[in-house]
């Protein structure tokens, strides 16, 4: 009787034991299952359509250049003088975040290709640290580039009036967007990365986590 009084207790507690630990692995079957879900809910915005465009070696640059590769694409000027070297700051920090085995390229386009030649464009990615194995830079027929910033990447821009200028520079209002292609030069991601209450420190680590599931063909 004393014996089955002491052995009870221990089969209570195995039996708490058993619970606790069906429980924690029916939390972490559900916490990967969301996880999953999470990854396959990445929208498709848009498809990317072909271009010809010339890089800042003056090489010709098109949509077969990017194939199968991610890629982050912003667009802006290289006389700006507000949010666009705020914005070749953030993509240099990106180029930096990326691993070494990371296939993922950058894109920078120009809004001002009447003055951004290729090699002004060289010279300013220089300015920025940029590897231009992995960042290009890229200019073109205004059409084309409308083509591809606007039609495709939904990165806009508008030429300021003349009267309305605040500085000789002050020659374009654009984007201040990172846009996300995927493998399939697919639109998949957009991030605010300039304006009132946006925080880089939190909106890069997004990016960076965007780019890691869509090279693993999330």
């Amino acid at each position: 009787m004393n014996g089955s009084a002491q052995r009870w207790p221990l089969t209570i507690w195995a039996g708490f034991g058993l619970l606790f630990g069906l429980l924690g692995l029916m939390y972490l079957v559900s916490l990967l299952e969301y996880r999953q879900v999470r990854q396959k809910a990445l929208p498709v915005l848009n498809q990317i359509t072909g271009f010809t465009l010339t890089n800042q070696e003056n090489r010709v640059t098109t949509l077969a250049d990017l194939s199968n590769r991610v890629w982050v694409a912003d667009i802006i000027f290289t006389r700006c003088a507000g949010s666009c070297p705020v914005m070749s700051t953030e993509m240099k920090s990106l180029q930096d975040a990326l691993p070494s085995a990371s296939q993922v390229k950058l894109v920078t386009l120009t809004t001002d290709p009447d003055y951004d030649t290729p090699a002004i464009l060289k010279r300013y990615g220089e300015r920025y640290g940029a590897d231009f194995q992995r960042w290009t830079f890229l200019t073109g027929s205004k059409k084309e580039l409308a083509g591809l910033a606007t039609g495709g990447l939904k990165l806009g821009s508008t030429p300021v009036p003349p009267q309305d200028r605040q500085s000789p520079v002050d020659l374009f209002v654009h984007s201040t967007i990172f846009v996300v292609v995927d493998k399939q030069a697919r639109l998949r991601g957009i991030f605010q990365t300039e304006g009132e209450g946006v925080d880089w420190a939190k909106v890069k680590p997004r990016i960076l986590a965007t780019l890691k599931q869509l090279e693993g063909g999330g």
